[in-house]
């Protein structure tokens, strides 16, 4: 047991770094709330005006925003293209995963296929706008599913490199007495493998999911000019070349918070849990 004559010290860097760390998320957080509720003659060009509170809280920019953003269609769109992306993204990764991942240490060659696919972590997006959207009218995929497959391979070299590593953490033996029994590779997958790795199956899918959701640049060179948007998109629609409505903005990006936070609420545990297993060899 502890004395209790001796007294804990506080470790005031971390504990600065943590304050300061919080300030910095709950800062914007608060200005968004703030500013959704506020009528636009509250906002004015004074601090005291733009960070005090709203003389009384009303859904009116919310209400607004709904009707100007074509809300519900816009949000099933990105629901439709998060969630197919989720799925797709999940099956097919964990497959390379487990494949690449059981495989490079004794291969070289797959070793070097792990090596270029986690190289395209680095390619920046810029690189590959203008050819995908050339590759993607010539293909007649300019719609939601060329979207969602750019997706699922830009989010590949990440989420293989994840699931890869998180094989590591389950004994190969596992496998060995399956193969004994009787079962196929690609049962012993499905019935032992993919039901261990659902820790990093939630990681996966919350990393995915938040990309996908908060994306402007794909869905805006593959299907701009269409009548296909998705909630960033429709979000565009506040800002002109002669200013932003910041109360209507700031109203619709708490709205398209809420289903991913929802989301994230629900995974947050398997999230915690995949990331301490990942960290254990």
């Amino acid at each position: 047991m502890k004395d209790k004559n001796i007294k804990e010290k506080a470790n005031w860097p971390v504990t600065i770094l943590l304050i300061v760390g919080l300030i910095t998320v709950a800062f914007p957080l608060y200005l968004t709330i703030v500013i959704a509720f506020k009528q636009p003659s509250e906002m004015t060009n004074s601090i005291a005006g733009i960070l005090s509170l709203p003389k009384s809280f009303s859904l009116g920019n919310f209400a607004e925003a709904m009707r100007v953003t074509d809300f519900w269609r816009s949000l099933g769109n990105s629901v439709l293209i998060t969630s197919v992306t989720v799925v797709l993204s999940i099956v097919i990764h964990s497959l390379m995963g487990y494949t690449i991942g059981r495989n490079k240490a004794r291969n070289k060659w797959y070793n070097l296929a792990y090596l270029y696919v986690v190289s395209g972590m680095f390619v920046p997006f810029a690189i590959l706008m203008m050819p995908l959207v050339k590759q993607t009218a010539q293909l007649g995929i300019d719609n939601v599913v060329g979207v969602i497959l750019c997706y699922v391979v830009f989010y590949m070299p990440m989420n293989v490199l994840l699931y890869s590593g998180y094989l590591v953490n389950i004994p190969i033996a596992l496998e060995e007495a399956a193969r004994v029994d009787g079962a196929s590779t690609w049962r012993t997958y499905w019935s032992i493998i993919f039901p261990i790795m659902k820790p990093m199956h939630a990681t996966v899918a919350v990393l995915t999911a938040l990309g996908t959701w908060n994306d402007v640049m794909t869905p805006l060179v593959i299907l701009g000019g269409g009548d296909m948007n998705t909630l960033p998109l429709a979000q565009m629609t506040f800002q002109t070349q002669f200013g932003t409505n910041y109360n209507l903005a700031f109203a619709s990006y708490l709205l398209a918070l809420l289903p991913i936070l929802i989301f994230y609420i629900f995974c947050q545990k398997q999230i915690l849990n995949g990331v301490v297993n990942g960290a254990v060899k």
